[in-house]
């Protein structure tokens, strides 16, 4: 990645907890395999919603991981990020550091809508008993910068440290932004990612009120449709994933795994709408176009996109557009796959989710696929990998993120020669 210094930028450690498992490993298993998350939703009771359905987090202990005191102080948002950045800066081999090292490495974290459950909790309970018997923990509990808080002080983190809100694109400009910082020489390491909680009756009652998410209860394996021509909305899940990002040199001091580097960010907005996306595509074409210029690459060394597909009719449609403009003819021959049809939409840290699974894809010489794909939309008309996945070399990756509010951000990530 191009930056003042022209440092390389690559990526040492993975770690994930989401609805198709609690780790790397399990949830590239169930990806490969075409393997839904997505069920009834049980962390409270759905039935007078519209959407009753979702991608929870299962078999997760907050307790048995942190402590019960430290786990009530935490938001279930934190909880996940702190879970994940843990795996991550293990994978990563930074979990034996001393705390001269740890001192300059930094955290930036994407989420979208912070600890949304602290705050409806909170809500109820001045409400119902007082604004007197509100928690004390209860602000830094529902502040999304909690998370990367939570992960420098846990691991003694001291470098820079914030957290960035841009909705659904949140996680992948967390990773641009501090890709960014390592290439111009502000860090050698950097912890980077999102978490989100999407599944809280408040969040899913304003998404169902806008019509954006899918209701097909009946089905839930089967109702996130990305790029069907009966696509009816998003599925709304939890979880997070967080990357380690490194200065080449610097990790290939310490001998550790590299997964690949980060060759291409691009970050715009449509100045369009708050929650719809140009129709024709043109902000995405923006975000798409400066990752691959700054990646250095030809259109045709792209061997797979992960798209943001979010089985929404506008969504799904502008992004095979903005895919088209960019790619041009070469488009048609292009693998590009929506994973979130068996994960669900994880908000704020779906995008980085989309690059863990899009390395484990590189590594693996495997396309995932879009499953629920069975009625082909002539707007929509694109090799999605239906259903079934399949091998093939994959040498650099696109993935594609797109927040309400018209915010864009792509990546390329390609192998390390």
């Amino acid at each position: 990645m191009k930056g003042n210094q022209h440092r390389r930028v690559v990526i040492t450690g993975l770690g994930t907890i989401n609805p198709l498992g609690n780790d790397v490993a399990s949830t590239w298993q169930k990806t490969a395999a075409g393997q839904s998350g997505i069920g009834r939703i049980t962390y409270f009771d759905p039935s007078s919603y519209k959407t009753q359905i979702g991608g929870e987090v299962r078999d997760f202990d907050p307790e048995a991981l942190f402590g019960r005191k430290d786990a009530r102080r935490m938001d279930r948002v934190a909880q996940y990020g702190l879970a994940a950045a843990e795996q991550a800066l293990r994978d990563a081999q930074f979990d034996t550091l001393s705390e001269a090292q740890k001192r300059p490495i930094g955290v930036i974290i994407g989420n979208g809508m912070g600890g949304i459950l602290s705050t409806l909790e909170a809500a109820q309970t001045m409400f119902g008993q007082g604004h007197g018997r509100i928690s004390p923990f209860f602000v830094p509990m529902m502040l999304p910068d909690s998370i990367p808080a939570r992960i420098s002080m846990h691991h003694g983190l001291r470098g820079p440290n914030m957290s960035i809100a841009t909705a659904c694109a949140s996680s992948t400009n967390a990773i641009g932004e501090a890709a960014r910082m390592v290439a111009a020489g502000v860090a050698d390491v950097m912890v980077t990612g999102g978490a989100e909680t999407a599944i809280v009756p408040i969040s899913i009652a304003g998404f169902n009120v806008m019509g954006a998410m899918s209701v097909a209860n009946d089905d839930p394996e089967r109702a996130c449709r990305p790029f069907d021509s009966e696509r009816s909305g998003f599925i709304p899940s939890d979880g997070a994933a967080i990357l380690v990002l490194e200065e080449l040199e610097h990790a290939l001091g310490r001998g550790v795994h590299i997964y690949g580097e980060v060759v291409g960010y691009g970050s715009s907005a449509d100045a369009y709408h708050l929650t719809a996306p140009r129709e024709d595509g043109l902000g995405a074409v923006q975000a798409m176009q400066m990752a691959l210029d700054e990646s250095g690459l030809a259109p045709e060394e792209i061997s797979y996109i992960n798209a943001h597909g979010t089985s929404t009719q506008l969504n799904d449609k502008s992004e095979t557009l903005a895919i088209k403009h960019v790619f041009g003819e070469y488009a048609y021959k292009l693998p590009v796959s929506s994973t979130k049809s068996m994960h669900g939409h994880l908000l704020g840290a779906a995008g980085a989710l989309e690059i863990v699974i899009s390395l484990q894809a590189m590594a693996h010489s495997f396309v995932p696929p879009t499953i629920n794909y069975n009625k082909p939309d002539p707007v929509c008309d694109l090799d999605y990998v239906p259903n079934v996945g399949r091998s093939a070399v994959i040498n650099a990756f696109m993935s594609n993120s797109f927040g309400f509010g018209g915010h864009n951000a792509s990546l390329v990530v390609k192998k390390v020669a």
